[in-house]
């Protein structure tokens, strides 16, 4: 069996349709115009790793059916990938044990400072995390290898994840550092931002993306943190072949 991959939500931090029901350009009929805010998950066995906690984390295990969680990795910090959170308490209920949470430093302090209860005893109740300082490469169960590469994300820096060298997670990112870039070349899959059409201070926009696509080569491409500015059915028409853009339950073996 193979490790796999799958985008739990692909929406940008508001989602589509936003709170108020505002679809922007994106087409409602289309069920695949519906995101939610960016988290992914990779299963192995009885393995699950998940990619950020988003707002909409309890809704998009139970879409797909995932009762369990044994390990978390961060991004970064921001509201849209972290305040999720809360909802792991319940594996910890379950399983009696302390799911490990890795983060850098930033991300690291943020989270013990809002979400202190999760991992400290607090008025009775237990902690139900375990923070774990980020490296530049993990190995769990002799199986996954995951190493981590700073990216740039507007005024701070998120990590991107490579997974068994196949498959790259980038889900919040507007430059890959040059010293870095041979490290994305001839993937099989990459998963990367591609928040709008037009120019943004933090995100890759379509055109980044593509520039960036004919320098790394990757097998597949598949478009993540949608705005709503992006309709799936029309930017698909515009794209190369071999970049898709993602849906919400989207999933490939690695």
């Amino acid at each position: 069996m193979k490790p796999k991959f799958t985008i739990l939500g692909c929406g940008s931090s508001l989602g589509v349709p936003r709170i108020d029901g505002f679809f922007g350009n994106c087409d409602a009929k289309n069920k695949k115009n519906y995101r939610t805010r960016c988290s992914a998950l990779l299963s192995y066995d009885n393995m699950n790793i998940i990619f950020d906690t988003s707002p909409d984390i309890k809704s998009q295990l139970l879409s797909n059916k995932i009762n369990n969680i044994d390990y978390v990795f961060y991004t970064h910090q921001h509201a849209d990938q972290t305040h999720g959170i809360n909802e792991l308490r319940v594996f910890y209920f379950k399983n009696k044990k302390k799911i490990p949470v890795y983060g850098d430093s930033l991300t690291k302090k943020y989270l013990l400072k809002s979400f202190k209860y999760c991992f400290d005893n607090m008025g009775g109740y237990p902690a139900t995390l375990k923070s774990i300082n980020l490296k530049k490469k993990i190995i769990i169960n002799k199986k996954i290898l995951i190493n981590r590469i700073p990216v740039k994300h507007g005024a701070i820096n998120s990590n991107a994840y490579i997974i068994n060298n196949s498959c790259a997670y980038a889900p919040d990112v507007n430059k890959i550092f040059n010293k870095d870039l041979h490290k994305f070349k001839n993937l099989k899959y990459f998963v990367v931002d591609c928040l709008r059409y037009n120019y943004h201070p933090s995100h890759f926009n379509l055109t980044d993306v593509l520039e960036l696509i004919k320098i790394i080569k990757p097998k597949k491409t598949f478009l993540t943190n949608l705005h709503n500015d992006i309709d799936y059915k029309k930017i698909k028409k515009i794209i190369p072949k071999n970049v898709f853009p993602a849906y919400d339950g989207l999933s490939f073996n690695i």
